[in-house]
């Protein structure tokens, strides 16, 4: 069952828990130690998201911050996290994906430093959705600006990277947002490593094109699983 439907049963606190979860695994993993990057999901009329500035080891469910998509908060929560504007910028740019996964990881934010996309050097790059994975120009975190900016990326791709500071993944479920994140992550380091060995060759667009429609159906969903 995915998030949606989780909330579609009344089960807030079931989402709360994954949200937790889905920020343990991002922080254990390396993608985002100890408190940078954030989660979020749909809950209905709001999201729920990652408190500011909360070490992830410490939090408990009820320290994660339902937000309204008007941006308002109730009071007796924490402070959400500063980058809520570019969670909600994304729902709202792509209501067919219910997570967003945002991260500070290594390859991905070096890349994202010297402002270089990752072009189709591999066929799975295809997986964000598109023959390339692009980087959105840089503004202050916690912006409106950089809300926009993470709208317009996203708005036909499922992943990019962003200037100077990380990378964003989103999904259906919390678990294809942080795994697509991961992804994002290993094609960051494989193609800084080949950018050492001089010009990359990279796969044509008629190529990148057709693994693009590939992804589509790789692999469960070619059975028709939702």
């Amino acid at each position: 069952m995915n998030e949606s439907g989780y909330f579609q049963q009344g089960s807030e606190a079931a989402l709360r828990q994954r949200v937790l979860e889905t920020a343990l695994a991002m922080s254990r993993s390396g993608l985002s130690p100890v408190r940078s990057g954030n989660v979020s999901v749909r809950a209905g009329p709001a999201m729920l998201i990652t408190p500011s500035g909360m070490v992830y080891e410490q939090m408990t469910p009820g320290d994660i911050v339902r937000v309204e998509y008007d941006g308002t908060v109730a009071r007796g929560q924490r402070k959400p996290s500063s980058e809520w504007h570019f969670h909600l910028a994304a729902y709202a740019a792509r209501p067919d994906r219910h997570a967003v996964v945002h991260t500070h990881s290594m390859y991905a934010t070096v890349l994202a430093c010297a402002h270089k996309p990752i072009p189709g050097f591999h066929y799975m790059v295809a997986v964000a959705g598109g023959r390339d994975i692009p980087c959105i120009p840089y503004a202050t975190f916690g912006t409106p600006e950089l809300a926009r900016l993470v709208a317009a990326g996203l708005k036909e791709r499922d992943a990019c990277l962003m200037a100077n500071h990380g990378q964003i993944a989103v999904g259906e479920t919390l678990q294809s947002a942080l795994e697509l994140a991961q992804e994002v992550e290993v094609l960051a380091e494989q193609y800084h490593k080949l950018l050492m060995l001089g010009a990359p060759h990279l796969l044509d667009d008629a190529e990148m094109d057709a693994m693009v429609e590939r992804f589509k159906t790789y692999g469960q969903k070619a059975q028709g699983d939702p």
